[in-house]
């Protein structure tokens, strides 16, 4: 069992609102939702950073933009005029 480590927040009315909300909805205490909250909060914050980085990336690599570039010439030829 992982170390428990207490900590203690001072959320304001609107952040109590939404906890009370998200863990109604999800059917757990205020704890685990905010547990909860903050696990995958960080997991799309690392998602977010590693997308980001794939992108930078991406517009260095003059084939895949020369690709990208010749996709979005097709889609223009096939939307047709207006």
């Amino acid at each position: 069992m992982a170390a428990q480590h207490p900590l203690s927040l001072r959320l304001g009315r609107e952040g109590i609102d939404a906890l009370e909300d998200l863990a109604r909805r999800r059917g757990v205490s205020r704890a685990e939702a905010a547990r909860q909250a903050i696990t995958e909060t960080a997991e799309r914050e690392r998602r977010r950073t590693g997308l980001a980085a794939e992108a930078r990336a991406l517009m260095t690599d003059k084939r895949y933009v020369r690709e990208a570039q010749d996709v979005v010439s097709l889609m223009e030829e096939l939307r047709g005029p207006w």
